[in-house]
């Protein structure tokens, strides 16, 4: 499995859990649903920056 699948993985299961979390504290749909939105975009954007290949300098 790559380094990605696995940082992603790690995303999903902490978007889960403030989800849930969020959930149990009665916050209204709609913000539960913005708050997934921009954890999963962070998370992707850390792990894109993560795993992709060093750039060499010059």
């Amino acid at each position: 499995m790559s380094n990605f699948a696995i940082y992603m993985i790690g995303v999903v299961v902490v978007v889960a859990a403030l989800g849930y979390g969020a959930y149990v504290l009665s916050v209204p749909p709609v913000w539960i649903g913005v708050g997934v939105a921009v954890i999963v975009g962070f998370g992707l954007m850390g792990a894109v920056k993560k795993t992709r290949e060093p750039s060499r300098r010059r």
